[in-house]
């Protein structure tokens, strides 16, 4: 079992900067992924980034590339998305992630922990 706790979420201007953490604890494996997927209101949930527990290798999609950077501390047990230039369609409930496959992809079916959720408010 890997619990999940995400912070960090709240409302923000276009142009701001948000950095949302997520404390994971249990069987944490060094090959889990951590990630993060967003649901905007009325659509499906969306893959964000996602990086690999040990070996890092991280994995953005094209909508927040160069925006958004996902790290992680493995000292604290926590993985970050820091998010830069917000626009208001980044508006959304962000989920952490946990996923135990060798590989991931950007299908919520493939992660098997999710935290509860944030909600991240961009205005304009």
């Amino acid at each position: 079992q890997v619990q999940l706790v995400e912070s960090g979420g709240g409302l923000v201007q276009a142009g701001g900067s948000l950095r949302l953490s997520c404390a994971a604890s249990g069987r944490i494996f060094s090959d889990i992924f951590m990630g993060w997927f967003r649901q905007a209101p009325g659509k499906e949930r969306e893959f964000v980034a996602r990086i690999r527990w040990s070996a890092g290798s991280p994995y953005h999609a094209d909508s927040v590339k160069g925006r958004f950077t996902i790290s992680r501390d493995s000292a604290k047990n926590t993985f970050y998305l820091q998010m830069n230039n917000l626009k208001p369609e980044d508006t959304a409930v962000y989920y952490c992630v946990a996923g135990l496959r060798l590989r991931v992809g950007v299908l919520p079916a493939e992660y098997d922990y999710w935290g509860q959720g944030t909600q991240v408010t961009v205005s304009s």
